[in-house]
């Protein structure tokens, strides 16, 4: 604890640090907190799981007054991560009488306009921010701390002009903190507008290289799955993630692999806010071991424990694989992040290994067993289409609607006979730069 009584802080707040358990302050915690504390503007470079929470909550936590209004706005990009804030805030400010809300959609309103009314600090979603500021139910004319969390990812999903709008509302004298794992040219024309000769703190990255070994398997397409299912199984660790890039794909992965006895969930934007809550709680208390995910819904998450990341759908770019492979390999934990790509992959996967910095090896892909999966959609009552059946997990075929393999049931995206469009061509025989010759 005498690293953290270096840095200013208040004997309340030490002592709740302290029962936090917090041994020692991570990188950005000692640059940032002596900087927030003298009330200067900061651009901080740092990445989920960084411990840039206590970063810019300590000022925060120590700033704001007991019944003087709302005095302090933190916007993050996702339901998660707002309530995961706001969590971290309330144990940090135990020995203060002040009151943190997590405002987010997907939840009732009321109840969040009365918490609102005794409230010195918010963490919201842009989205839910702006209703409250519409319906007047929350003025922030009185917020002397404005923090901008993973901003790199709120522009990402189209917020820009959401927290542009919500910035115009807060007093010109102001703190202002802006967080992102990435400053990108868009990110820092906001803080130009916005932040006040800010101070820049860049940290190193949470995730330890010399730790997390990269791999990738190149197989055909329909053999993803299969892949997916033994590598799971015979791979020996503590959590799990599986990333895929939609909502429909999600689902398809997390229902496979509990029917072939693997303990998974999915969490997606599609879900109800207590189904997110209810996945989540199951994976922190390891219930469940397996989470397959999408990069929205991911985003955020601090979860320990995860020793395996995988990428069942290639990312689009190397900032996203980074993001992704940053869930494991921390706090001097090994980790291992594993990308199964077939052809459907090959062009996205091609940008991933474009980053220099990226150290990817392929490794030779086991002889695995084609196994049968279901293909069948859910309607919004979590009721299945009949008209999609169970099949040889092949090559889908976009001209016919159908699955490789042989036919079931289904006049809607029945299987049939072949292999689907896909077929077998490598990815390196195609001249691209890598993959199997």
């Amino acid at each position: 604890m005498e690293k953290f009584a270096k840095l200013g802080l208040s004997k309340e707040l030490l002592k709740a640090i302290e029962e936090a358990k917090f041994k020692e302050p991570s990188e950005i915690q000692e640059k940032a907190i002596p900087v927030s504390l003298q009330g200067k503007d900061i651009i901080g470079g740092s990445a989920t799981g960084s411990g840039k929470t206590l970063a810019f909550g300590a000022a925060i936590i120590q700033g704001v007054e007991k019944g003087k209004g709302v005095q302090a706005l933190t916007l993050t990009p996702t339901r998660e991560l707002a309530e995961q804030v706001a969590e971290s805030l309330e144990r940090f400010s135990a020995y203060k009488d002040i009151s943190v809300s997590a405002v987010y959609g997907g939840v009732g309103f009321e109840p969040q306009i009365e918490r609102i009314k005794y409230s010195e600090i918010i963490v919201g979603t842009p989205g839910r921010i702006l209703d409250h500021l519409g319906k007047r139910t929350l003025i922030l004319n009185k917020v002397k701390f404005l923090v901008l969390d993973e901003a790199d990812r709120m522009l990402d999903m189209g917020f820009i002009d959401d927290v542009r709008e919500i910035i115009e509302q807060c007093p010109t004298h102001r703190q202002t903190m802006l967080f992102s794992a990435t400053i990108s040219p868009d990110i820092a024309h906001l803080a130009g507008k916005y932040l006040k000769n800010p101070v820049e703190i860049a940290v190193e990255s949470y995730v330890d290289a010399s730790l997390l070994e990269q791999v990738y398997y190149d197989v055909d397409q329909d053999k993803k799955f299969s892949l997916l299912v033994h590598l799971l199984k015979s791979e020996k660790g503590g959590l799990v993630m599986v990333f895929c890039n939609t909502r429909h794909n999600t689902d398809f992965v997390a229902r496979n692999l509990q029917r072939y006895d693997i303990d998974a969930m999915a969490i997606h934007g599609g879900l109800s806010q207590n189904k997110r809550t209810h996945v989540l709680e199951k994976f922190h208390s390891s219930k469940v071991y397996v989470l397959v995910c999408t990069d929205v819904a991911a985003r955020g998450l601090d979860i320990k424990g995860v020793s395996h990341v995988y990428n069942y759908d290639s990312p689009k770019t190397s900032k996203e694989y980074i993001h992704r492979i940053g869930r494991t390999a921390r706090a001097g934990k090994e980790g291992k992040a594993i990308t199964i790509i077939g052809q459907r992959d090959y062009e996205n996967f091609r940008k991933v290994m474009q980053d220099p910095d990226l150290s990817i090896k392929q490794e030779e892909a086991p002889e695995v067993d084609e196994i049968r999966v279901d293909f069948r959609r859910f309607d919004s009552r979590g009721r299945r289409d009949e008209r999609r059946g169970f099949g040889i997990h092949r090559g889908y075929n976009r001209q016919r609607g159908s699955y490789g393999g042989q036919r079931h049931s289904g006049d809607n995206g029945g299987f049939s006979q072949g292999r689907g469009q896909f077929g077998r061509r490598r990815f390196g025989n195609r001249g691209r730069g890598f993959g199997r010759r």
